[in-house]
């Protein structure tokens, strides 16, 4: 009868190792090692959360100001400033984005509860900038991002949401990797991102990698099929989770949603 003490033993063991272990798995946070790569000009922010805690980030400024602004939320093992750095995004927009609790120099620990009411105290705070022209901020998610994102999306005035590799929940994205274990009475970081989407009413573009093995597409699908707003969808061929910004078809996408929003 050793099979039913090995199979006992997994039963308990894997949920209790699951329910441990959750943080570890859903936050890889990433530390602040440079800041050599931010473009000239690029604003050091600082922003004290609702319980004080204090979250620390960068505004790079659009050629004019007040400018339309893209404010960015990344994803879970993702120092943000690498994104926000990034040459591709277009001149006219300024752009946004701070470190999660624990990432970067922000201060605090993640958690669900924390990561979405700091991205509303974020917002607030991006939207009452003399740079920024707070009628016209898109919100910019990836991956765990996406949920964040479509918070303010469901909270804020926002002209439009971009959701790269969304997801419709935590919950269901457990219980498509982990199929053996009761993923609902384990899970305590739900990102219910489904819920925001069906109060969100701006225009989204969902931007999905043709072969994406940690956001499956059914899982993007839903989520952008209950967004309330206008909605638009985007697949890149050959990209896979981590590469889907690589190629020009993302960036394309991207630029073109901007540029309608930009007045």
């Amino acid at each position: 009868m050793e099979w039913l003490a090995v199979a006992a033993l997994l039963a308990v063991g894997l949920p209790v190792a699951a329910w441990l272990g959750q943080e570890r798995m859903i936050f890889f946070r990433q530390p602040l090692i440079s800041t050599a790569h931010l473009p000239t000009g690029t604003v050091p922010l600082e922003v004290a959360a609702a319980d004080g805690t204090l979250l620390r980030g960068w505004l790079r400024p659009a050629e004019g100001a007040p400018a339309p602004t893209v404010l960015l939320f990344g994803g879970n093992a993702e120092e943000i400033s690498w994104s926000l750095s990034d040459r591709r995004w277009p001149r006219d927009w300024a752009v946004a984005a701070f470190n999660y609790r624990g990432y970067g120099t922000s201060e605090g620990k993640p958690s669900e509860q924390a990561l979405l009411a700091d991205a509303l105290v974020i917002y607030d705070a991006i939207a009452a900038r003399p740079e920024v022209d707070a009628r016209r901020i898109v919100v910019y998610g990836r991956s765990l991002g996406t949920g964040v994102a479509a918070r303010v999306a469901a909270e804020r005035p926002v002209v439009g949401a971009i959701l790269a590799s969304p997801y419709d929940s935590f919950n269901e994205l457990g219980r498509t990797h982990y199929p053996w274990l009761p993923i609902s009475l384990l899970l305590r970081h739900r990102f219910d991102a489904q819920a925001d989407a069906q109060r969100a009413h701006a225009p989204l573009l969902a931007i999905v990698a043709g072969d994406d093995r940690v956001v499956p597409q059914e899982r993007s699908r839903a989520l952008h099929d209950a967004w309330a707003g206008p909605k638009s969808w985007i697949t890149v061929p050959g990209s896979d989770h981590n590469t889907l910004g690589e190629y020009p078809a993302f960036w394309q996408g991207i630029h073109a949603f901007l540029a309608e929003r930009r007045g």
